[in-house]
């Protein structure tokens, strides 16, 4: 008996040392989830207002002039950006994301892979060390997959130019980004999302969105030149603090839970060492009476 409550007491040890880890890495996770929310919550509004106006300018244009960026032609080369966190320990963040790229592929890009004219570019290493395998027939770049070191502007912009000028280079038809977008601490949605050709404003019956009559100066040719690659490296940098909230708020809210399973686990290990304890001291006491009655006798 002695051995099964010193195997319960080292389990409870053991799950206290645990429990004391997943509290620090919530508390670590819970302060770089300020700063990264704050991060989003403030570039957000920017972001989402350069994009409409990009989508607005884009649809007055039609047929007037021309960008590499808008321009519409056949898909046949297809490049997927995904974006996932570099550590785990945050649930299934990682594979919700993993899980839209591969629906992406599987679904709207079947003939291109195929074709194996699919191009994947990770950023982040838990998306890379899955996606490798599954499709090692396509191209794959490993070259960002450490980006989330460095999050200025310029290191993000690597990325987003590189697509940019492979799009216009006629080396991708097409530029996806699948990415965790970031409601609140506890709720990340994953999304894949087209980034290139930019796509101008639906004109349907239900459509609240007012398309917008804008002056230029100076010519249209000289402002798009200078204002579309701007509003597309600043939507993709939106991209990568999205993920990076969403992969804080993940981590936190999974330590969190670890650490109330813990909790759980103790009380019911506890109640087992009790009763182990107990039985250990009954089979003592009726050992010592059981003894003294055999001497008395």
């Amino acid at each position: 008996m002695s051995g099964k409550l010193k195997e319960v007491r080292e389990r409870i040890k053991s799950v206290q040392s645990t429990q004391q880890i997943t509290k620090a890495m919530k508390m670590v996770s819970a302060a770089k989830l300020r700063r990264a929310q704050q991060a989003i919550t403030e570039m957000r509004p920017y972001a989402n207002r350069l994009g409409k106006m990009m989508k607005n300018i884009v649809s007055n244009l039609e047929g007037d002039i021309k960008s590499p960026y808008v321009e519409k032609r056949e898909v046949n080369k297809v490049a997927i950006v995904v974006i996932t966190s570099n550590r785990g320990l945050c649930g299934a963040f990682n594979t919700n994301i993993i899980k839209e790229a591969i629906s992406k592929i599987e679904n709207e890009y079947a003939s291109q892979k195929q074709q194996k004219n699919i191009t994947l570019i990770f950023v982040g290493k838990k998306g890379f060390d899955v996606l490798k395998k599954r499709y090692a027939d396509q191209t794959i770049m490993d070259n960002y997959v450490d980006l989330f070191s460095d999050l200025s502007y310029e290191n993000i912009s690597r990325v987003s130019q590189y697509v940019m000028d492979g799009y216009t280079a006629r080396q991708f038809d097409a530029v996806d980004v699948c990415f965790g977008q970031f409601r609140n601490a506890g709720v990340q949605e994953p999304k894949c999302v087209g980034f290139l050709p930019v796509q101008p404003v639906q004109k349907t019956d239900n459509n609240t969105e007012m398309k917008s009559d804008y002056l230029f100066e100076p010519s249209k040719e000289a402002l798009l030149d200078e204002l579309l690659p701007s509003i597309l490296q600043t939507t993709f940098q939106k991209f990568i603090l999205e993920n990076h909230a969403s992969e804080h708020g993940a981590r936190m809210t999974a330590m969190d839970n670890a650490t109330s399973n813990a909790d759980e686990l103790m009380k019911e290990l506890k109640i087992n060492y009790n009763k182990a304890r107990q039985e250990a001291i009954t089979k003592e006491l009726s050992e010592i009476v059981g003894g003294a009655a055999a001497l008395n006798g």
